[in-house]
């Protein structure tokens, strides 16, 4: 009798202790602690940082990894939230933030030009930043990532370099409504055309073929985040066009399933294969000869220098925001002759986060799924 009694009362307190952590698994969130006390109010006190994405993606992984080392290094509470469900479930997830009297949202917008209700939701209430994905007409305070038009003019050399005599490109991407998708998409067929560079062109998608004198591009293909649907949108485009030279994915999952349907139609070689960001399975490939190259970001700083501009302002300090609020995190192209280390190095700066090549995107296509040292931020030389 006492022993059962003790059995019961064990499970009692486990249930107990374990309640606080049920709804953060429930409202699919992912938190982490890096220090201790309340709320900011400036000085040593611990500053509450939201970190929100624009989906789900091993993209997304690294950057959580980043934001959680930021966590530790600058003593702030952070808290990673990850939208399975597109605009709506990022808005739920920023007002709970924002419930919870949060001092800071780190938020790659999904849809900026409609989310400016949003957007100015949080500035009122608290420090907004962007990152990944920018929001110039918000009230935003800064913006960390790449130049997004260079980097996709930079995708677009790669292309030019893996089909030297032109050819015919499809360009494969989750969606338009977020300005780094429509810039980098235009950075590509800019570079493919020749145009002199101007980011604030843009080719409307379904207008037909774009031609240039060497390369075409046939179309641009979305998918919404939904893997089932961009791995159907290769086979499709393999399909339908029996001249296609070159697939470009422009969001980290699109490479691994484009490569996988380029795989079943035995056209490796034949269709080149150009990614974006740092997906395993893209490196895989890269490795392998099947996969030209890639564009990478490094959501590992992404994630980092978040955490260190919200902390930072939480805590009182402006000059953590630079003149013309733009932190600027270069992309680099990864090709065979470096992929071995800047892979390295990737993995060094993620160490457990990093999910395997063979736990990529490419393996979870059929399943239902969802909506890129001293100093751990400092971007490793000549891989990064």
């Amino acid at each position: 009798m006492i022993l059962k009694f003790r059995s019961r009362l064990s499970l009692l307190i486990i249930l107990l202790l374990s309640a606080p952590f049920t709804g953060c698994a429930e409202s699919n969130t992912q938190s982490g602690n890096a220090g201790s006390g309340a709320a900011s109010g400036g000085g040593d006190a611990t500053p509450k940082v939201g970190y929100v994405t624009n989906g789900i993606a091993s993209f997304w992984v690294i950057a959580e990894k980043g934001a959680m080392d930021g966590g530790t290094e600058f003593n702030a509470d952070v808290n990673v939230q990850m939208p399975a469900n597109g605009v709506e479930d990022q808005k739920r997830m920023c007002q709970d933030l924002l419930a919870q009297g949060i001092d800071g949202i780190a938020i790659s917008p999904i849809d900026p030009d409609n989310q400016g209700d949003l957007l100015a939701e949080i500035s009122q209430h608290t420090k907004l930043i962007t990152q990944d994905s920018d929001a110039p007409d918000s009230d935003r305070l800064c913006y960390i990532g790449v130049d997004n038009y260079t980097a996709g003019r930079m995708c677009g050399a790669l292309v030019k370099e893996a089909m030297p005599e032109g050819g015919s490109v499809m360009i494969f991407v989750g969606r338009l409504g977020q300005a780094n998708a429509r810039l980098r998409r235009q950075g590509v067929i800019d570079e493919l055309l020749d145009r002199e560079p101007d980011s604030t062109r843009y080719d409307e998608p379904g207008a037909g073929e774009i031609k240039g004198d060497k390369y075409s591009v046939l179309d641009t293909r979305t998918d919404g985040f939904d893997f089932g649907k961009a791995k159907a949108n290769a086979q499709d485009a393999i399909a339908k066009y029996d001249d296609l030279g070159c697939m470009v994915g422009l969001f980290a999952y699109n490479p691994p399933l484009m490569l996988d349907a380029v795989r079943e139609a035995n056209k490796i070689g034949q269709i080149k294969i150009v990614a974006f960001d740092e997906e395993a399975a893209s490196l895989q490939g890269i490795v392998d000869g099947e996969v030209y190259g890639t564009v990478v970001q490094n959501p590992y700083k992404y994630g980092y220098e978040s955490v260190r501009v919200l902390a930072g302002l939480a805590r009182g300090d402006n000059s953590v925001i630079p003149e013309g609020g733009f932190i600027d995190i270069p992309a680099r192209q990864i090709r065979k002759d470096n992929v071995d280390e800047f892979w390295t190095e990737l993995k060094r700066l993620t160490a457990a986060g990093m999910p395997a090549a063979d736990e990529t995107a490419s393996d979870t296509a059929e399943e239902e799924t969802s909506e890129d040292k001293s100093d751990p931020a400092a971007e490793p030389e000549d891989t990064k």
